[in-house]
């Protein structure tokens, strides 16, 4: 037996003996990873430092969904977004001898700084400067305090000086979104000055972001803050990441500053691009004076979700409401949807002539520390499950068992719908269903009245009927050579089209070589690939799965999406 062989039939008996070993159904070889997502929620607003830990322990129990290098030591991120406890954060900065305010008068900075002492000095000195320029007045800087032992040597290599920046909130700007406002200029300002190596995990007066390179357990024993019982929120998102489509960083991680993510945006080159060619036709009265400060809205170098997650804080700091966004950005199947209410679907039609959908399996929930909601993509493609207990709180996660609660506790146990959104105001101590929402939102202006008076379809246009050209053989099989199309082309994809109005079935994974090595002349369409995510997802079938699909195309002038009304010019 030749020594390739023996090792094809060693190979074999591994195998059976692998099959041998699984027990019941389970098969190793059909286990697919993806990020771990969860949240804990007090409906009625209520803050502890509870819902901290049990969030933590949301996340400790999702290490199954958590990338990790090949020693085991440093993981690909793992994070929490919360409330700003004010609680907390007075007793930590008084020995700096900061004074802070009441809640919400303030606004608290995660920098990630360069570990050299000179250039993380002359970034903080630059921050300082910006927000006083912006009208702002700088409080003061807290070492955030961390505990680098506890991490792998590749996290450790690349860590970041991690420290909170304090900003006082002016008498002319009102708490929450105003002042938020006024905190985002002046970070997009200092993000386009200051050097790579500095990144703003967060700024704002209600939320902030604790993240990093971490193994699931890592989170709570690196930040010290985490532990203190002082530390008190009413919202905690938690995220434990696999990265796919970019590599493991410290600012990769998540949670982004409005969410958290599980999947992947198959569309995120087109929706980049679509936001910097549509900067110029955005303006808002909240920013107008600002936008040549705040753009480009996205910034290319983040993940897909950071990309997302850039667009979403755009819209909000621009007077749209959180859910509002997610709605646009993320809609539900509509088109083919015949059991959808009429005002629904002009509403998703408005948006449409103006907002591409952020396409791609998603479960993404989101907060901006007064609203917290969850969605699903329109395929339902990545999972996420909910509690919801007799004392008033949610908890959701991408599967079920990640935080035991018991039996007795339980109220309420369901999962999202592909397309739908679960939605909480905190504020008002309210749970607001997917039809109620998008009720709300439907109803709020006359969508169809202005599809009608704007919009003309294409079979509507009396376009003139003209022969077409007729070729002969020859003349044909000439032009069929000088356009570069092949014998197969025409027999393969052109007559199926021709004769029955069927179009060939191809795969993800063809293995066509690429059009700019080739010697012969090649269609135009060749040099052109789709890009897709680096994790498996299931196929789409266009004919069976017709309600989730759609082929429709805006053409025309692109209205404002920032407005209330579609311009008049507008088709």
């Amino acid at each position: 037996m030749c020594k390739q062989s023996f090792r094809i039939y060693e190979r074999m008996i591994r195998l059976m003996e692998n099959e041998i070993k699984q027990p019941g159904l389970y098969r190793s070889e059909l286990e697919h990873d993806a990020c771990g997502i969860g949240a804990i929620v007090s409906i009625n607003g209520i803050k502890t430092h509870q819902t901290v830990s049990d969030a933590l322990s949301i996340v400790e129990n999702l290490e199954h969904r958590a990338g990790k290098d090949a020693e085991g030591k440093t993981g690909d991120g793992v994070g929490i977004l919360l409330q700003i406890s004010h609680k907390f954060f007075k007793k930590a900065v008084k020995p700096l001898g900061i004074e802070l305010g009441d809640e919400r008068d303030y606004g608290v900075g995660m920098f990630f700084f360069p570990q050299d002492e000179l250039a993380r000095n002359r970034a903080k000195k630059m921050f300082e400067i910006i927000v006083e320029k912006e009208g702002l007045e700088f409080l003061g800087w807290r070492d955030v305090p961390t505990f680098p032992n506890v991490l792998g040597k590749k996290a450790v290599d690349c860590m970041p000086y991690i420290m909170q920046g304090f900003v006082k909130r002016p008498a002319n700007a009102a708490k929450g979104i105003e002042f938020d406002r006024r905190l985002y200029v002046a970070r997009r300002v200092f993000e386009q000055t200051a050097e790579d190596t500095t990144y703003v995990c967060s700024l704002s007066s209600r939320t902030i972001v604790y993240k990093g390179m971490f193994l699931v357990g890592q989170l709570r024993q690196f930040f010290g803050d985490l532990e203190n019982p002082d530390y008190e929120s009413a919202i905690a998102l938690v995220h434990s990441r696999f990265s796919t489509n970019t590599n493991p960083s410290w600012e990769r991680a998540h949670p982004n500053r409005f969410m958290v993510h599980n999947g992947e945006i198959n569309t995120i080159k087109g929706n980049a691009d679509r936001m910097l060619a549509r900067e110029e036709t955005m303006t808002s009265p909240y920013l107008e004076d600002e936008m040549s400060k705040i753009t480009p809205v996205v910034n290319t170098n983040g993940s897909d979700s950071a990309m997302l997650d850039n667009t979403l804080e755009f819209f909000v700091m621009n007077g749209m409401p959180l859910p509002l966004a997610v709605m646009i950005t993320i809609p539900e199947p509509w088109i083919n949807n015949g059991a959808m209410a009429q005002e629904k679907k002009d509403f998703y039609q408005y948006y449409a002539t103006m907002m591409e959908p952020w396409d791609g399996p998603a479960s993404i929930a989101f907060t901006d520390g007064d609203y917290f909601g969850a969605v699903l993509d329109r395929n339902g493609l990545r999972p996420s499950r909910y509690y919801i207990t007799n004392d008033g709180y949610l908890i959701l996660s991408s599967e079920v068992g990640a935080l035991p609660i018991p039996e007795s506790r339980i109220k309420l146990k369901d999962r999202l719908r592909p397309g739908k959104m679960l939605l909480i105001d905190t504020v008002k101590g309210e749970l607001i269903e997917d039809d109620k929402l998008k009720e709300e939102y439907a109803t709020k202006n006359p969508y169809g009245e202005w599809l009608d008076s704007n919009l003309i379809q294409l079979k509507d246009l009396k376009i003139p009927n003209k022969k077409v050209p007729v070729h002969t053989k020859e003349e044909r099989a000439r032009l069929q050579k000088a356009f570069g199309y092949t014998y197969e082309d025409f027999k393969t994809s052109i007559l199926p089209m021709a004769l029955n109005g069927t179009e060939q079935t191809g795969a993800m994974g063809i293995d066509t070589p690429l059009a700019v090595l080739s010697n012969k002349h090649q269609p135009l369409f060749n040099y052109f690939k789709q890009l897709f995510a680096q994790v498996t997802n299931p196929p789409i079938d266009s004919i069976r799965e017709k309600v989730v699909t759609s082929t429709t195309v805006y053409l025309g002038t692109e209205g404002n999406i920032l407005r209330k009304r579609l311009r008049t010019a507008n088709s």
